[in-house]
C-alpha cells in the first residue's frame, strides 16, 4: 500500500495536450526573387507552400506572368525541398471589370479555362487567387458579385481537384462590418486553404495606425471559425509596414521590417511597442515633414499568435519573403 501511494505521489503531473504543429506558407515577391528564394530554402523545414507573386489578370481569357514568373529552377528547387509551389494570381482590373467576369457563366468558364492553362504550363501544386477589387463592390451589386465569385471559386477548384491539384483563395478579412463580398462558407467548403489578409488595419491610404492588432484578429477569426473549418484557414501575417507623413493626404511608404529597422537606427529613434496593438511604432523628421513608422516584428507576432490559438488555428501565411524579422521563424515555430 505504501509502495503504491509513493507512486502516486511522486509521478509527474499529467500534461495537456501539445498544440497542433503550425505550418507556415509565404509569399514570394517577384521584385525581390532571388533573396526571397533563398530565404525560402534557408527555412524549409518550416514551410509548407510557398506562392511565387507571379501572375496577374489581365482579361477573362488572358492571364500574364511577371518578370520571373515560372522559372524552373525556383519551382525545382522548392520541390527538392519537399515544399508545394502554389503560385498566386493577382489582378487589378478596372473597377466593374471583374465583377463582370464573375456574374457571367460564359465568361466565368473562359476564366477557369485561362488559368488551368497556368497551371498546366509548370509543375505546379496548384493555383491561389488573391482577387482584391471586388471587395468594394457597390451595394446594388455586391450579392450577385459575392455568389459569382463563389460559383466561380467552387468551379476552378473541382477542376482542379480532377487534377489531383490545389486550390487556394485569399481574400480581405470578414468581420461584422467589412468583407461582406467574400462567402466564406462556400470558398471555404471548395478551396483547400482560406488565406486571410489580417493586415492593413491601418492602411497607405488612411490614416496612421497599427497593421493589425490581437483585438482586430480574434474578431476576424471569430467569424472565420464560424464559416470555415479552422485547418482550412491560413491567417495572413505582415512582415511589413507604412511610413506615414503626418498630416499629409499622399499615400504612404511601403517599408519591410528590415527597412523600418534600418530607418529606426539611422534616425536613432527609440523602440517602442504599443501596449494595445502589440505593434512597433516610432516618429522621426525629416526637414520640416514628421514621420510616423508602424510595422511588425516577432515580438507583436508573438503576441497576435494567441488568437489563433483560442481559435484553433494552426496555419500561417507570410506577407512577404525576405521582409520580416529573421526571429520571426523562430517565433511561428514556438507557435
Amino acid at each position: 500500500m505504501l509502495a503504491v501511494l509513493l507512486a502516486f505521489t511522486t509521478a509527474a503531473p499529467a500534461r495537456s495536450a501539445p498544440p497542433p504543429p503550425r505550418t507556415v506558407s509565404a509569399w514570394l515577391p517577384y521584385w525581390d526573387q532571388e533573396a526571397a528564394y533563398r530565404n525560402a530554402l534557408a527555412h524549409a523545414a518550416q514551410i509548407r507552400t510557398i506562392s511565387p507573386f507571379w501572375y496577374e489578370t489581365k482579361s477573362a481569357t488572358r492571364v500574364d506572368g511577371h518578370p520571373g514568373a515560372g522559372e524552373r529552377r525556383i519551382i525545382d528547387g522548392l520541390h527538392a525541398k519537399g515544399i508545394q509551389v502554389v503560385p498566386t494570381v493577382m489582378e487589378q482590373l478596372k473597377p466593374g471589370a471583374l465583377a463582370a467576369i464573375m456574374t457571367s457563366p460564359a465568361r466565368r468558364a473562359e476564366h477557369i479555362d485561362a488559368l488551368l492553362a497556368v497551371v498546366r504550363s509548370r509543375a505546379y501544386d496548384g493555383i491561389d487567387l488573391d482577387y482584391e477589387t471586388i471587395a468594394p463592390t457597390p451595394d446594388a451589386t455586391y450579392k450577385a458579385v459575392r455568389a459569382g465569385y463563389a460559383a466561380f471559386v467552387t468551379g476552378l477548384c473541382a477542376r482542379l481537384h480532377a487534377m489531383d491539384k490545389q486550390c487556394f483563395a485569399t481574400v480581405t478579412p470578414k468581420t461584422p462590418a467589412t468583407g461582406r463580398v467574400w462567402d466564406y462558407e462556400k470558398l471555404g467548403a471548395a478551396a483547400d486553404r482560406l488565406r486571410i489578409m489580417a493586415y492593413n488595419l491601418h492602411h497607405a491610404e488612411g490614416e496612421p495606425g497599427p497593421l493589425s492588432t490581437p483585438q482586430w484578429y480574434d474578431t476576424i477569426l471569430a467569424t472565420a471559425t464560424a464559416e470555415v473549418p479552422p485547418a482550412k484557414l491560413e491567417m495572413g501575417i505582415p512582415a511589413y509596414g507604412w511610413d506615414w507623413t503626418v498630416g499629409s493626404k499622399s499615400r504612404a511608404q511601403h517599408v519591410t521590417w528590415k527597412d523600418a529597422e534600418a530607418l529606426r537606427r539611422k534616425v536613432k529613434a527609440p523602440y517602442a511597442l504599443d501596449e494595445a496593438s502589440r505593434t512597433p511604432h516610432f516618429t522621426y523628421q525629416d526637414g520640416t515633414r514628421r514621420h510616423t513608422v508602424w510595422y511588425q516584428d516577432a515580438r507583436g507576432t508573438a503576441a497576435h499568435l494567441s488568437a489563433l490559438r483560442k481559435y484553433g488555428v494552426p496555419h500561417t501565411v507570410l506577407w512577404a519573403l525576405n521582409f520580416e524579422d529573421p526571429e520571426l521563424w523562430k517565433t511561428l515555430a514556438d507557435g
